[in-house]
């Protein structure tokens, strides 16, 4: 009994089915990363165009200074985050990063309420470029330099 293909036609069969589970495999890849997908904002372009309420975004902008306010709760925070040219509230409820103060950077992983109030899930506090850490607050510039060496190797 001999195939109905050709061995020629057999290969381009085979083919055709890799590209096919190949083009698969991208698109379901390409559709789970949709799902977790956060596009960047900053105050002035949430005030432009923004997010539909609920949409998982990251918020990202210099915390106001007066602003931070901690809730009766003591670990709901509520704190307004600007870019020079427009303002967004938000409220967060947990522990706050170490460096998050008033008027230092942040960026704050959550969504948009309907209410214009975005609900961050996270908070990652930026700090300027003269930070130091405790650790090396004390030490000359060259222990430092020695100190981090010593511990990047």
């Amino acid at each position: 009994m001999t195939s109905a293909f050709k061995p020629k036609h057999q290969r381009l069969v085979l083919l055709v089915l890799a590209l096919v589970a190949l083009i698969g495999a991208g698109l379901l890849a390409a559709w789970a990363l949709r799902n977790q997908a956060s596009y960047f904002y900053v105050p002035s372009d949430i005030q432009a165009n923004p997010p539909s309420p609920g949409q998982a975004v990251r918020l990202g902008g210099m915390v106001e200074e007066g602003s931070i306010r901690t809730e009766a709760d003591g670990v709901t925070v509520r704190f307004i985050v600007g870019d020079g040219e427009a303002r967004v509230p938000v409220v967060f409820s947990g522990i706050v990063p170490d460096l998050f103060v008033e008027g230092s950077g942040v960026v704050a992983d959550g969504s948009m309420r309907s209410d214009g109030v975005f609900v961050a899930d996270e908070l990652l506090a930026k700090h300027d470029e003269n930070y130091m850490p405790r650790e090396l607050e004390d030490m000359t510039a060259a222990q430092a330099r020695a100190t981090v060496a010593e511990t990047s190797e």
